[in-house]
């Protein structure tokens, strides 16, 4: 069994990540630093229900752009792999606090890379992100595409962290992958994204924002199939290697509300609203190289996930 440590543990993806590797008898280190980006105490409950279910479970309060911190969890035994969710998220905060974007996803990523040197690790997975794919006119998008026009902040830090992953594969031989996320859904997804606020609007009966007069479109993907898209490719040989886990398929957010309205039930109130800076038109993965390389196969479409998200969310509404 490995020792791994999982940066990011306590959001969204993290958790997940973190209760598929325990789940399966690994021995899995958390770090976070519990950040207001959203509510805390849900990054709080996710960790303390991993402990509960898993006790060995250790989640270490820390930045990663502090040395000592990213230190002092390296501090036990090797771990064999880092798997770095860490990151401010979002594209349009990171329009209006740039600087705090390029120090925790590129100052910590740094700090966490020359500490897994340091330490021995035998292979790291990077969460980069779909929107370093910028308004890129080819479609599907595919790894081998330009990314040189980032459309904000945030997309920015993520090439740039593709980038320092490549250098210090370069220089000390770590297997690093980088893994192109395509809008990750599901239970336990941060409030502030779509599908979770579109949901909790329809649920309350509040109006619902929607930004580019709801022609964006978005190639949304469960959080299992992530999941286990992540799992093959730790389970396989790489060196350095970029590649997209999506669902492969793309849906603008008006039919995105329609699929949610018939999941709750109810009609929507929409703001129709003009487009947002940073927001990108369109994504959408080839999978193709995740497909033949690793065996990726996305299994959970829309139809499928968005029900099983509004149990999960309606589940959270009566628990609260």
């Amino acid at each position: 069994m490995a020792r791994i440590l999982v940066t990011g543990a306590a959001g969204f993806i993290g958790s997940h990540v973190c209760e598929y590797f325990l789940s399966v008898g690994h021995s899995v280190i958390g770090l976070d630093n519990f950040n207001d980006y959203y509510d805390p105490s849900i990054k709080q409950k996710n960790c303390a229900d991993l402990k509960n279910r898993y006790p060995e479970f250790q989640c270490i309060w820390g930045d990663i752009r502090d040395a000592n911190a990213v230190s002092n969890a390296f501090s036990g035994d090797p771990f064999h792999t880092v798997i770095h969710l860490a990151a401010m998220a979002g594209v349009r905060p990171s329009l209006q606090n740039p600087a705090l974007y390029q120090d925790v996803n590129l100052t910590g990523t740094m700090t966490l890379f020359e500490a897994a040197r340091m330490h021995g690790v035998q292979k790291i997975l990077f969460a980069s992100s779909s929107s370093v794919y910028g308004n890129n006119h080819k479609v599907p998008f595919s790894e081998t595409d330009p990314v040189d026009h980032p459309i904000s902040p945030y997309a920015a830090t993520k090439k740039a962290g593709e980038l320092l992953a490549y250098t210090y594969h370069h220089l000390y031989q770590i297997p690093i992958a980088c893994l192109r996320f395509f809008t990750v859904y599901g239970p336990r997804q941060r409030p502030e994204m779509a599908i979770h606020k579109f949901a909790k609007s329809l649920l309350s009966g509040t109006p619902i924002d929607v930004y580019n007069q709801g022609l964006c479109e978005r190639d949304y993907t469960y959080i299992d199939d992530i999941v286990s898209g992540i799992v093959a490719i730790w389970e396989s040989d790489y060196t350095y290697d970029i590649v997209n886990l999506g669902n492969s398929d793309t849906i603008s957010t008006l039919d995105l509300i329609k699929k949610i309205e018939r999941s709750v039930g109810r009609t929507a109130n929409l703001n129709l609203l003009p487009a947002q800076p940073g927001d990108v038109d369109k994504t959408y993965a080839d999978i193709t190289h995740a497909k033949t390389t690793y065996g990726y196969s996305p299994k959970t479409n829309l139809d499928v996930g968005i029900p099983q998200f509004i149990d999960w969310l309606t589940a959270q509404e009566v628990a609260s």
